[in-house]
């Protein structure tokens, strides 16, 4: 599946006391990522929810490997696992200048009718996209 990169530069907010990266700062990390992979196909995040779909995460999972420091430059690669039903998995990495790898991580998301609240099978508009 298509692997999206989206670098950033780590804020001093996102560090501890000694300068490095939050544990907790990963997850909005992912978010990002996840969001700015979308985007490169095609589908809009805002647009998705103006049509009442939802994506709550319902699991995430990362594998810390090295630390990241104040001002950084980070690169998440993100990349869909496999075509989704009514979840949707990615998987990611992220990446110092170095090139060393830092984290690995991956999320499962569910499609949500919002109005419902239940669970819906990846809309086909999505899905069209994703087979392109």
């Amino acid at each position: 599946m298509r692997i999206n990169s989206f670098s950033f530069r780590v804020r001093y907010a996102e560090t501890d006391q000694m300068g490095i990266v939050h544990h907790a700062s990963y997850v909005p990390y992912l978010e990002m990522g996840r969001i700015e992979w979308l985007r490169a196909m095609g589908i809009s995040y805002r647009a998705m929810e103006e049509n009442g779909i939802i994506l709550p995460v319902i699991s995430l999972q990362i594998n810390y490997k090295k630390s990241a420091l104040y001002d950084d430059m980070l690169t998440v690669e993100t990349r869909l696992k496999q075509l989704p039903m009514v979840r949707i998995e990615f998987e990611y990495a992220i990446y110092n200048e170095k090139r060393e790898l830092l984290a690995e991580a991956s999320t499962v998301l569910a499609f949500m009718d919002q109005s419902k609240n239940r669970p819906i099978k990846c809309p086909d508009f999505i899905m069209e996209k994703l087979k392109a």
